[in-house]
């Protein structure tokens, strides 16, 4: 039995219907302080529980080392309080943000809702972050990356959209010597109109200006919507080659409601097609799973992917791997399965690794 995922998260989400926000809020704040007071004998024994370490695991991309493929994707450690505590929770990288160039409150609450009859989250967030400032200043604290950190840059609310590249350029200066890779996020669907900056000609000039102040020296990658059709995805799969990105975050959270089975949210009273704001987990893995398949075949797999969407399972992990993934983040899948998941899911993939020679699985 996994205490975690049938006992305690049902307790919390289902019998107590603890606020999620504040339950993730608290366990941010735990980790800050594990990590600010260097407990370490509460970092080993979160070593000895959640990380599995096999050298068959390790990723190099980009001329950086990943211990293992799989992260914790970005929106959980938004001002990166718990940096120091991930690797003990067994992660090979770990996402960032999205930070803004000016700190912001995000949406009103409550604003983050857990659909368990669906394994799925509902979030509408709106980059509630302390600002580029603040993180870079945590970052300059943190003594070493024991595992590559990412950062996702999004723009400021307050921000009109045909400033978003000097917004972007902000937070870049303030981050680009702290970060090991960089996400450039224009697929939120809780920034009015920051979906809209995924067409070429409001893409374009952000990538322009942030690789002209980058000059090649850290892998930049942008984050598309699981929503796109081919043709748009085509159109900025050519934006990638033309301006050198890195990479592609292949998925964010999908507007999508269909197939789901959640109708309401406890007390709201409204038809959930009619609530704001994007859904992860479960609903969403089929989709991003296709959307990594086709990059992978467009680009003949010249194009790295970090494959994020509805990972729960071995088998989750290696449809994205086999579908043309290097690399895997989690977030709403951790969040049901509890924090073994992890070293369940390494374990796995170690097993699999050694047990065929399938040159599709991309973590070698």
């Amino acid at each position: 039995m996994n205490f975690y995922r049938d006992v305690l998260r049902p307790l919390l989400f289902s019998g107590l219907r603890a606020d999620p926000e504040a339950l993730k809020v608290r366990l941010l704040q735990a980790l800050h302080w594990i990590g600010t007071t260097q407990a370490t004998g509460i970092l080993a024994g979160l070593e000895h529980l959640f990380c599995y370490r096999d050298p068959v695991l390790q990723v190099k991309l980009w001329g950086l080392s990943f211990p293992n493929p799989i992260g914790l994707a970005a929106g959980f450690d938004k001002d990166g309080v718990g940096l120091a505590v991930w690797p003990s929770l067994g992660f090979g990288f770990v996402e960032v943000g999205t930070v803004t160039a000016q700190a912001q409150p995000g949406n009103p609450k409550p604003r983050l809702f857990q659909l368990p009859q669906d394994q799925a989250g509902l979030n509408r967030m709106g980059f509630n972050n302390q600002g580029a400032a603040a993180l870079a200043e945590r970052l300059r604290q943190l003594p070493q990356h024991r595992i590559p950190i990412g950062i996702n840059l999004g723009k400021s609310k307050v921000t009109p959209l045909p400033e978003a590249a000097g917004d972007y350029l902000t937070s870049f200066r303030l981050l680009k010597d702290l970060g090991d890779y960089f996400v450039v996020n224009v697929s939120s669907p809780n920034t009015p109109g920051l979906r809209s900056l995924q067409a070429t000609e409001q893409l374009e000039p952000i990538l322009v200006t942030l690789q002209q102040e980058n000059q090649g020296r850290k892998p930049l990658l942008v984050k598309i919507a699981p929503d796109l059709d081919w043709p748009q995805i085509d159109a900025i799969l050519e934006l990638a080659q033309t301006h050198h990105l890195a990479g592609i975050v292949a998925t964010n959270t999908t507007l999508r409601r269909d197939n789901l089975k959640t109708r309401s949210l406890p007390g709201r009273g409204i038809p959930l097609s009619e609530e704001a704001g994007g859904i992860s987990g479960a609903p969403l893995r089929a989709r991003s799973t296709e959307v990594i398949r086709y990059i992978h075949q467009v680009t003949q797999g010249g194009l790295p992917i970090i494959g994020v969407g509805g990972i729960f399972t071995l088998a989750d992990a290696l449809d994205k791997l086999e579908a043309g993934a290097s690399l895997l983040q989690v977030y709403t899948g951790w969040v049901y399965e509890g924090p073994s998941m992890v070293p369940r899911l390494l374990r796995g993939l170690a097993t699999k690794h050694k047990a065929t020679a399938n040159p599709t699985l991309h973590f070698r």
